[in-house]
């Protein structure tokens, strides 16, 4: 099994109730349930999709209060929001019982849907917690090769299945899955043919800058309209609006956010990439290994990610601010060999960042210096950049 870096045992012990979110078929449920494997006090798990567990919760403020002091794991909770009114007086209720955290471990595939309801229901009593594909420095520690996971992607079963092939075809799969089962229960009125289209002509453009408008002419539809299915997308977990820094430097900076692809597996099964040469081989190359970097970088830090460019030319791939402070600029290029821009220095000094690095997909070489910043591997970054 591969080790999750996600403490989600350490939240617990601090909240009543924590909410992990990710995509369908992440390993949300794999980690919940060894979580709930090693919990002291004993556990219960409720699969929300499952019409017997649905029947256990007919008398949902009952069952869920015989349950303490034991754990309850309660997965695929996007599907009976309800529940979050009956959490809220079951966890006040056991507070004053003397059993105040660890009482539950919430998990769902729908970010935007979960996190509104349990702010709305649990505020102050929950945290939450995003659950990424696996990342470089994970699969690193499980002897995965990082040609590997660009290429598959992060979703455990998509990474270790038994050839290119194989992998492919899940992945195809889960994005019919999505289209099919995800797309209907969450939006309804949403054409699955129409968002396959505009999920496609993103991962052409991963990496790129958004232009909403440009994307709803090719489809047919408003501008407003793509973005509502760029929305739901993005709440699905499946891609990655970076928002652009503002500062007032006396420059005219780009102000439309960047999209990325999240998962570089789902990427290239969009784009029909199956092998690392057919990948290496194609235009879009360059952006697919920034996906894999930003997806990586984000999903290591607690910093907040941005990106940073001017009309001059100055650039940043990705922007680390801590308290509303730019604190750590990073350029991405495949190759160690490859060397910044004069732009990104410029751009550092306009932001005034003094960490700076140049990552890249060689695990093998030594961080060194360059110039005024710092060239390092990927895998090597992301463990640098996660909280001790």
């Amino acid at each position: 099994m591969i080790h999750r870096s996600l403490d989600v045992q350490g939240r617990l012990q601090e909240f009543p109730a924590v909410v992990l979110l990710g995509p369908r078929q992440i390993g949300k449920t794999t980690l919940a349930r060894e979580v709930a494997d090693h919990w002291p006090a004993g556990a219960v798990y409720v699969d929300l999709e499952r019409p017997q567990d649905l029947r256990r919760l007919s008398d949902a403020e009952a069952f869920l209060r015989m349950q303490a002091p034991r754990l309850t794991v309660l997965d695929e909770v996007q599907r009976t929001p309800e529940l979050f009114e009956v959490l809220r007086s079951v966890i006040d209720e056991n507070r004053r019982a003397g059993f105040r955290n660890g009482q539950f471990l919430l998990l769902g595939s729908a970010s935007l849907d979960v996190t509104g309801r349990a702010s709305e229901s649990l505020a102050g009593r929950i945290a939450q917690l995003d659950l990424g594909g696996i990342n470089v420095d994970e699969a690193e520690e499980s002897e995965i090769q990082l040609p590997q996971l660009w290429v598959r992607g992060g979703y455990p079963d998509s990474l270790l299945a038994r050839s290119d092939e194989a992998s492919l075809r899940w992945r195809e799969q889960l994005i019919r899955s999505y289209l099919e089962r995800d797309v209907p229960m969450f939006a309804p009125r949403i054409p699955a043919t129409t968002l396959r289209r505009l999920w496609t002509m993103l991962a052409h453009n991963s990496g790129g800058l958004l232009n909403a408008a440009g994307l709803a002419a090719n489809l047919g539809i408003s501008g407003p309209t793509a973005d509502r299915y760029i929305d739901l997308l993005a709440d699905l977990g499946l891609v990655r609006r970076l928002q652009p820094w503002f500062a007032n430097v006396g420059k005219r900076v780009v102000k439309s956010p960047k999209v990325y692809v999240r998962d570089t597996g789902l990427l290239h099964a969009l784009l029909e990439l199956e092998t690392q040469d057919q990948l290496l081989g194609h235009p879009s190359v360059g952006a697919s290994f920034e996906s894999l970097a930003v997806e990586s970088l984000c999903g290591a830090t607690q910093l907040m990610p941005y990106f940073y460019r001017t009309s001059g030319g100055a650039e940043i791939d990705l922007v680390l601010a801590k308290g509303g402070i730019p604190s750590v600029a990073i350029e991405i290029k495949r190759s160690a060999a490859s060397r910044p821009s004069s732009g990104f220095f410029t751009a550092c000094d306009d932001l005034g960042i003094s960490e700076r690095y140049i990552v890249h997909a060689d695990p093998r070489i030594d961080p060194y210096p360059h110039r005024s910043a710092t060239v390092i591997a990927l895998p090597r970054l992301v463990a640098e950049l996660r909280p001790a």
